[in-house]
């Protein structure tokens, strides 16, 4: 065999195996769409909302690829390339400064309403001085945020209901939630609870994801369908309109002046394909979570592709809410909303 015929072969054996990656991908992928289109996470209360996500912190999946903040990353406006985990980290330290938290004492009372594993109550306790609890719904991300935090950091971790908060009225000098308001079925409700445990004068910052104001331009024939995606697949009810939840603040009589509100979808949008990047760029994640790790992760695919779409067609938007508690007592307020309603009723 000469010297052509060995290169030749060896040429061969390349193709052959580049050809036997690409269909192992490409039949993962097909067991990734399937397990999508099959078993959706559809939510039914609040308990199919808690046992998503401790089956995601469970296997570590997520968290070896996000980290510890199971939120979207800020690129900067307009955005750039950025490191993506850092990018998340800067996501918070931009929230504050935007609430205007970062000129807030050290001592202040945080509640971070949806905390995840605490990357966020972390950061806020950490860099800023603030003393913060943290509440989510998942009883295993409040096991592993306490595993990630260290003593000397004053941030602290529970079980609890966004919809009926266990705190007191006037509770906290800041509430703050990441993210937390797609996974409530009633808005009205969870407006009204994330400003009765603000002390009057204090400061409630909210980042989510919102749909388009459908009363302004209904959704087409195409967004629908993709709409009830993001709804099945991660566990949400519904989503609100930036203006419908900053009304639904104001409603509750509890805000002083009007809310403020932002739209960082520009500043937002990277992260959506930076999160299927991290499968590539990571392959430690192959050796440490397996084939049924790699199965696992194809099925989010779908879900992270209709996000993008989504939010870089307009059909959602990345919207940013800052109020202020008037000086008025909550209890106040609300017996005095209470009564009307029994005397319309």
């Amino acid at each position: 065999m000469d010297v052509n015929d060995i290169t030749l072969l060896e040429t061969f054996d390349m193709m052959n195996m580049f050809i036997l990656v690409i269909v192992s991908l490409l039949v993962l992928l097909l067991i990734g769409l399937v397990l999508y289109l099959l078993f959706p996470r559809k939510y039914h209360s609040a308990d199919s909302v808690a046992n998503s996500y401790d089956d995601w912190t469970n296997d570590g999946i997520l968290e070896f690829y996000w980290g510890e903040h199971i939120h979207l990353g800020h690129y900067g406006s307009p955005p750039h390339k950025k490191d993506f985990l850092k990018a998340k980290s800067d996501f918070v330290h931009e929230m504050a400064r935007w609430g205007g938290l970062d000129k807030l004492p050290a001592g202040t009372t945080v509640l971070d309403v949806g905390c995840g594993i605490g990357g966020s109550s972390r950061i806020l306790a950490r860099d800023y001085g603030f003393a913060v609890t943290g509440i989510t719904l998942s009883p295993q991300q409040v096991r592993r945020a306490q595993e990630l935090t260290s003593p000397e950091v004053n941030a602290h971790f529970q079980v609890d209901d966004a919809l009926a908060l266990s705190f007191p009225d006037a509770s906290f000098d800041v509430v703050w939630s990441v993210e937390a308001g797609p996974h409530m079925p009633d808005k009205a409700r969870f407006a009204r609870e994330l400003l009765r445990v603000l002390k009057p004068g204090g400061i409630l910052v909210v980042a989510d994801w919102n749909q388009r104001d459908d009363r302004r331009v209904p959704l087409n024939f195409w967004e629908k369908p993709v709409m009830r995606q993001l709804l099945d697949q991660w566990s949400h009810p519904a989503f609100s309109s930036i203006e419908r939840f900053s009304e639904l603040l104001e409603e509750t009589g509890l805000v002083a002046g009007e809310v403020t509100t932002a739209d960082w979808t520009a500043e937002t949008l990277p992260s959506w394909v930076d999160s299927i990047w991290q499968g590539a760029v990571r392959p430690a994640g192959l050796v440490r979570f397996g084939m049924v790790g790699v199965i696992k992760s194809l099925r989010e695919v779908p879900t992270f592709l209709l996000m993008r779409l989504a939010f870089g067609t307009g059909l959602c938007r990345f919207g940013m809410f800052r109020a202020v508690h008037a000086n008025v007592p909550a209890s106040e307020i609300l017996s005095t909303q209470t009564g009307n309603r029994c005397v319309r009723s």
